[in-house]
């Protein structure tokens, strides 16, 4: 089944590019390696803001990663020309607002992690970073970057 039969299958459309917030560029190309600038959580188009372990709960949070996840494959299919050149999702850093003593951090990224996978398959499956942190820019709940390896 290819990417884009998957991803209708989820009903997922890939957003365009964001424009950037600040003095970085949303992706970087050296050789054969994408570098995908941090992307915040939105919901209903908005920064999805709260803090995990005070006012989201990790449920909420996996929901999060998981829309970051499609924001994050949209820049890849532009940066790639295309999800079909994603040869492997290499590194997924993720940081989640959260609470001092939240320690779930770990599933909240799975939001992202496991989406990637369904619509990747095995070359989805990536070496991963999940981080507490106490803010993110605009108070969004979680940041996640992505490194790929592409065609």
């Amino acid at each position: 089944m290819s990417i884009e039969q998957r991803l209708q299958d989820l009903g997922i459309t890939l957003p365009p590019v964001s424009v950037p917030a600040a003095a970085y560029v949303p992706f970087v190309r050296t050789g054969n390696l994408v570098f995908l600038s941090g992307h915040i959580a939105k919901k209903d188009g908005q920064v999805w803001v709260g803090q995990l372990g005070k006012n989201l709960t990790t449920a909420e949070g996996k929901a999060a990663a998981r829309a970051v996840a499609i924001d994050l494959m949209g820049t890849l299919n532009a940066a790639a020309g295309g999800l079909d050149k994603v040869v492997r999702i290499v590194k997924v850093m993720s940081l989640v607002n959260s609470s001092p003593d939240f320690t779930e951090h770990h599933l909240v990224t799975n939001g992202c992690s496991e989406l990637l996978g369904e619509v990747f398959g095995e070359a989805g499956v990536h070496a991963r970073s999940a981080f507490g942190v106490a803010q993110i820019p605009l108070g969004a709940c979680v940041e996640i970057e992505l490194i790929a390896e592409v065609r």
